[in-house]
């Protein structure tokens, strides 16, 4: 049999259908997985054996009654974010500890329809604040191509399980650039899809206007798969688009002649390491290969992407997170008064970086500064987004890098915060514009570690994305899982 870590969602579900393994054969290989390797990688907070194995089960029964859904025994890795009935959601954060969702999130709801198994709960950073997943209050995720270096975040837990091959694909949360920018350093497939194109009810807010959900997987086809499940319409979600959505999955196979692909001038950018730039070279002549054309594009507000940014996400961080008070849910601490319940609660609860953020955010938000700040920044992100709607007017998406540079050193930024924020720098206009963006891997450094291509679509035209990015991974195969993780067992 070939090896199962290379197959996609489809192919498993062939030989499930088949007979030929059964969801709780599949599910306990990954489950064996996470135990022979997931101690050094550290992407699970914990997993929910019993829980999935019930799942299997229950997914074995169907098959054998010949029913069918797209994801009908395939075993996910969950990022701790999306509340899930029954099971302990906390996004990496102490004030979370012990949270136990009454109701599902729309996304676990879908998941669930399509018969999912859940494996487990993926660490992040706490709240979904970081790009190194050194923020978790629990555990620091390891890179599996090099357990010395960040797997990058938020969503590091995700893609790192992912590239470790401990689940079959993951869902991470991207606010700017927390699928992205991990998929990039882990050497997977990430995507970001266009806001409201999928719903965030049941998502654990950080900040509401630029979070959105999507997959993480080892090939473009399980992307499109797993899009098709999550994506649509939701009425709990008042930011959900209400549109039809397309069959993702069709589009895959057709050719790319005549697409036009933008290079954005504003981000040929001093500090991109030099294997980057040469992996985006290489990488722009594969698509002119296969028909494309490439087109030079500006995109002159760009160089305010990063301090509009930290204005918008810190402001609505401040207001979401006043929730976490200590009294209706999770971790508390008591008080002489409910005042002082209150601060000593958030000052244990809460980790430095949402504590940096919490405060930066109430600051721009404070009388007689919110229209210097606040107001502004909104007004830049438009100026953004219409850079972007300029830009597509003569090309169909557009290529960048995901990130300036591979995987750095666990520990190397944390002191150093703005280093840190500017590795977001190639994606965070994308969240700004609210349009979709995927991350796919082009290749590897001198030392082994991944490099990642981001193609940016048009909004709502996720399709046209996952076209370029199969055509761009049929043409040029990079190894999706490092050796020391690739073995059948």
């Amino acid at each position: 049999m070939e090896n199962i870590l290379d197959m996609t969602i489809t192919e498993l579900k062939g030989l499930l259908r088949k007979k030929e393994i059964s969801s709780v054969e599949l599910t306990a290989f990954y489950l064996e997985r996470i135990k022979k390797y997931d101690g050094e990688i550290l992407s699970y907070l914990r997993t929910t054996e019993d829980y999935a194995l019930d799942m299997a089960r229950q997914a074995d029964t169907k098959i054998a009654q010949g029913e069918d859904a797209p994801l009908l025994g395939i075993p996910f890795g969950m990022k701790d974010i999306l509340c899930t009935k029954g099971i302990e959601t906390t996004c990496a954060s102490k004030i979370l500890k012990g949270f136990i969702p009454p109701y599902n999130a729309t996304v676990i709801e879908k998941l669930n329809q399509a018969g999912y198994v859940h494996l487990g709960r993926l660490n992040m950073d706490e709240f979904a604040m970081g790009s190194s997943t050194e923020n978790s209050a629990f555990q620091t995720t390891k890179n599996p191509w090099d357990v010395s270096r960040i797997p990058g975040g938020s969503s590091g837990g995700s893609a790192a399980a992912v590239a470790a091959g401990l689940c079959v694909a993951s869902l991470g949360t991207d606010t700017g650039g927390s699928i992205r920018q991990p998929a990039s350093l882990c050497g997977v497939v990430g995507m970001k899809p266009t806001y409201g194109r999928v719903s965030r009810f049941g998502l654990i807010a950080f900040a509401s206007s630029l979070d959105q959900i999507g997959p993480l997987s080892r090939n473009v086809s399980d992307c499109a798969t797993i899009l098709n499940v999550i994506a649509g319409y939701d009425p709990l979600d008042s930011t959900a688009i209400p549109q039809k959505t397309p069959d993702y999955a069709a589009s895959l196979g057709q050719d790319i002649k005549g697409l036009r692909i933008g290079i954005p001038r504003e981000y040929s950018i001093e500090g991109i390491e030099p294997d980057v730039k040469k992996a985006m070279a290489e990488s722009i002549s594969l698509f002119e290969k296969q028909g494309a054309t490439a087109v030079d594009i500006t995109l002159p507000h760009t160089e305010y992407a990063v301090a509009t940014y930290y204005i918008i996400c810190t402001a609505e961080a401040s207001s979401n997170l006043a929730r976490y008070d200590g009294v209706k849910y999770g971790f508390r601490q008591t008080g002489k008064d409910i005042i002082d319940m209150y601060k000593k609660t958030r000052l244990k609860g809460f980790g430095k970086e949402v504590k940096q953020r919490i405060i930066l955010g109430t600051y721009v938000l404070s009388s007689g500064y919110y229209d210097a700040y606040y107001g502004k920044a909104s007004k830049v992100r438009t100026l953004i987004r219409r850079d972007f709607d300029e830009a597509f007017k003569k090309c169909d998406i557009v290529v960048t890098p995901v990130s300036p540079t591979t995987a750095f050193k666990t520990g190397e930024r944390t002191e150093d915060p703005l280093t840190m924020y500017l590795s977001d720098i190639f994606t965070i206009p994308v969240n700004l514009a609210g349009l979709p963006g995927l991350s796919i891997p082009c290749g590897f450094d001198a030392g082994g570690l991944p490099i990642g291509l981001q193609i940016i679509g048009q909004p709502l035209d996720e399709a046209r994305m996952l076209q370029a990015a199969y055509v761009f991974e049929t043409e040029r195969k990079v190894k999706k899982i490092p050796d020391k993780y690739s073995a059948k067992t």
